[in-house]
Parts: C-alpha cells; sequence; structure tokens
C-alpha cells in the first residue's frame, strides 16, 4: 500500500481494517516514533524541529511554524498546518484522518487531536474508522483539550482549557466543557 492509496481510504471514511492496511499503519508508526524520538530526545533551534517536523510530515512545514517539543504523533503524514501556526508542548496528534489547522491558530500544552474511532459493536470494536478534523483560521485551543473525528472548529473561536470537543465549533465563539458546549460569542 502506498501513502497516497491510504490517504485516499482513509479520506472516504472506510474502516481501517484489512491486513495490508494494518501493516502500512505499523510500518508508518514506527516512522513516525523514529523521528518523534529524535524530535523530542534534545534541545533542538526552531530551524532543526522544523527539519525534522518537515520529515515527519512528508512535506515542507511553513517557516512560521513554532513548535515546543515534546511533540508525539503515530503516523504523522497527515497533518496539514497553515502560516504563523504555534504548537505548545506535549502535544498528540492521531492524524490518520487529517488534521489541518488554519493560519494563526494557537495550541496550548497536551491538546490531542484524534481522528480514528473504533466501532461501538463488540465485534468491530477492532475496526479503527477515520474521520478530519478540520481548524479554522486564528483559533485558539486551550491546554488538555481533547478534538474528537470529524470537528470542524471556526473561525476565531477558543476552546477552554480542558474541553472534550465532540461537535462541530462555530465561528467567533468560545466553548468548554464536557462535552464542549457554546460559552459565548465573541464579539469584535
Amino acid at each position: 500500500m502506498t501513502l497516497e492509496e491510504f490517504l485516499g481510504y482513509a479520506k472516504m471514511g472506510f474502516p481501517l481494517s484489512t491486513d495490508e492496511i494494518h501493516q502500512f499503519m505499523d510500518e508508518m508508526a514506527e516512522e513516525a516514533r523514529r523521528i518523534t524520538f529524535e524530535l523530542n530526545s534534545s534541545y533542538h533551534t526552531p530551524n532543526v524541529n522544523r527539519r525534522l517536523l518537515s520529515r515527519l510530515f512528508g512535506r515542507d512545514v511553513p517557516k512560521t511554524l513554532r513548535v515546543f517539543p515534546p511533540f508525539y504523533t503515530d503516523f504523522g503524514k497527515n497533518i496539514h498546518l497553515g502560516e504563523n501556526v504555534f504548537i505548545n508542548a506535549c502535544c498528540h496528534f492521531q492524524d490518520h484522518g487529517g488534521v489541518f489547522i488554519g493560519d494563526g491558530t494557537q495550541i496550548g500544552h497536551g491538546v490531542v487531536f484524534a481522528t480514528l474511532n473504533h466501532g461501538i459493536a463488540p465485534k468491530d470494536r477492532v475496526h479503527t474508522y477515520p474521520k478530519p478534523i478540520q481548524v479554522g483560521k486564528n483559533v485558539w485551543i486551550g491546554s488538555n483539550s481533547t478534538i474528537l473525528p470529524g470537528v470542524t472548529i471556526g473561525d476565531n473561536a477558543i476552546v477552554a482549557a480542558g474541553a472534550v470537543v465532540t461537535k462541530d465549533v462555530p465561528a467567533n465563539t468560545i466553548v468548554g466543557g464536557v462535552p464542549a458546549k457554546v460559552i459565548r460569542e465573541i464579539s469584535e
């Protein structure tokens, strides 16, 4: 299986359930671990961090990207970042389904992006189902938040620290809680 084949399959939301897919995912996880261990093992300049992340993502990252390691992912090849994105320490990207982050977004400590979910029925629980996460422009995601599969966060939104985001977040709103709910609108 090629990366392009896997990404196309995941984009369709089909279950990741065949031996071929599992073998590919295991190989990609090994590569991601090698690179993230290198990234997280000692201090690197911002330019070196960006070079390592470019290897991890399989494409050049923006020169304006700022990441404070440690940074974790078990795939890496389906993370897409806009300009002027900041990712604080200890964030986890489970990106098989795709994580798309817009320009100017700030991500706090320990945020989890989870794009895979297991089947609900006991017989189906061994299978995972990918859904992308879309984050708009100028979003602020507070520390220790969790963003679940299929969620879209609108431009200028704020996700309060510790929130578990299970549903789409409208633009220009603040959400918080478990599960996250709109707290108020943001006015200019």
